[in-house]
């Protein structure tokens, strides 16, 4: 029996959709035509669309509802802070007990000396925070010409202005007159891609280094701060080599400049600890938060900053805010899905359980005649799709063409799996049971079949 709520019939849906919601990150004329798929209510690691089909969300949303869906605890709070304290700011001297509560509770979860929050309405926001914020910093030490930020190419970090400008994506960049000035990229540290003939090993320092090159060639006395992702998520999950992370905190430390990780999606238990930075090791001054702060249950971000930091912006006023910044509304719910993943052990259940099992399953696909790596850390995982495993090659065609072929499938069969390239990604809820990581895996290998048996048949299953 399928599970149609009370709404317009989906085709009604559609057509309201096409003609008035514009979709980021979409060509608009071509969803028209095809048409949205319309989602209308979600429980535990699953979506229901408005044709009662019953989906396994292997992508938490956008990589944020870590406690999954349904969980009315969350929608109470909220209520209850709607009526005792809808909304008010924190400027102007004052704050509210939201805020308060959050952010000492950040600080106790966070890593070192990593103590002080600022709030933004999403981790775009709070990337752009982080710009103002370093070389506000070290004009305050008196050295503003320390202004340049260093990311790294086919890196996300947002999509506004700032935050796609500290991004490495090269579509994003080709729009909109980015990246603004002042932000240099460095090479990314995907070995299946780019390793060449290099082990794993001596790819991770390489690319390493590329930073400390980078550092060198602009000059130390301008390089502010460097940014990167635990786990490059959007890019494609990412994973470097091991050698990699210890030779970046070296090459910070050894120059003076400020280390800004971005755990918006690698943050609240989606690499089986707390925050990313504690799963590869690393000692930031500043963490980017946001998705899994609420699960997305209501919009809400920051910057966790540390004492050195904070300890120099506190001395003078920071000409930066935002009218949402804290809101006890979305305060109050993060507090509470963070009360919710740490009283009941969903991050330690993640890491210690489910992220274990799930690492044996997704491993296991390489086995399949497509898929020339599986890699995985925590609850976030890829594949990469190839038609010749042993020499790391892409397909012939445009990439993400088979990529898009694989999700197109992955739907079919009531799975969301994203495509980046021809890399195929997850990252489930962290309350996905073992039995829905075997339902899971079932579906992504029916949907590779499927994608398989097409790309052969149409000539594709060939090499660069």
């Amino acid at each position: 029996m399928k599970d149609i709520s009370n709404h317009l019939p989906t085709a009604e849906l559609q057509a309201l959709d096409a003609a008035h919601h514009m979709h980021p990150f979409t060509e608009g004329d071509a969803l028209a035509k095809k048409g949205a798929k319309v989602i209308t209510r979600a429980e535990g690691v699953w979506l229901n669309d408005s044709e009662g089909n019953r989906i396994l969300d292997g992508m938490s949303g956008l990589w944020c509802v870590n406690i999954g869906y349904g969980r009315t605890e969350l929608a109470d709070v909220a209520a209850r802070q709607m009526r005792e304290l809808p909304y008010y700011n924190t400027f102007f001297q004052t704050t509210h007990v939201p805020a308060i509560a959050l952010a000492a509770k950040l600080a106790e979860l966070a890593p070192g000396d990593l103590n002080h929050v600022f709030f933004a309405g999403s981790g775009s926001e709070a990337n752009d925070t982080n710009i103002r914020m370093v070389r506000h910093y070290w004009a305050e030490l008196g050295k503003p010409e320390k202004k340049i930020i260093i990311a790294r190419k086919n890196g996300y970090h947002g999509s506004t202005m700032g935050g796609a400008s500290l991004g490495g994506m090269s579509g994003m960049h080709a729009q909109g007159g980015l990246p603004i000035p002042d932000i240099h990229h460095i090479d990314q540290p995907d070995w299946w891609s780019e390793g060449g003939d290099m082990s794993p090993e001596e790819f991770g320092l390489a690319r390493a280094r590329e930073l400390e090159k980078a550092i060198e060639k602009l000059g130390k006395d301008k390089v502010a701060a460097f940014i990167a992702e635990p786990i490059q998520g959007a890019g494609g999950v990412i994973i470097p080599p091991e050698t990699y992370w210890p030779e970046i905190q070296r090459i910070c430390d050894a120059n003076d400049i400020l280390f800004i990780a971005d755990e918006v999606i690698c943050g609240f238990g989606r690499t089986g600890q707390w925050f990313g930075s504690q799963t590869v090791g690393w000692r930031p001054d500043i963490m980017t938060i946001a998705k899994g702060l609420s699960s997305g249950y209501a919009p809400i971000a920051g910057s966790i900053v540390s004492d050195k930091v904070a300890s120099v912006i506190s001395g003078s006023e920071f000409n930066h805010g935002y009218t949402y910044s804290g809101h006890p509304v979305s305060a109050a719910v993060a507090l509470e899905n963070l009360r919710i993943l740490d009283e009941e052990k969903i991050v330690e259940n993640a890491g210690k359980v489910t992220a274990p099992y799930l690492k044996e399953k997704w491993e296991a696909l390489t086995d399949h005649p497509m898929v020339g790596e599986a890699k995985i850390v925590g609850l976030m995982a890829s594949i990469a799709m190839t038609p010749d495993k042993e020499g790391r090659k892409p397909f012939a065609s445009d990439a993400g063409t088979v990529g898009l072929m694989c999700r197109e499938r992955c739907f079919a069969n009531n799975l969301v799996m994203r495509h980046v390239g021809d890399r195929m990604i997850i990252a489930p809820p962290l309350v996905i049971s073992t039995d829905e990581i075997d339902t899971l895996i079932e579906r992504a290998r029916k949907s590779l079949d499927e994608t398989y048996a097409k790309v052969k048949d149409e000539g594709l299953f060939k090499p660069a």
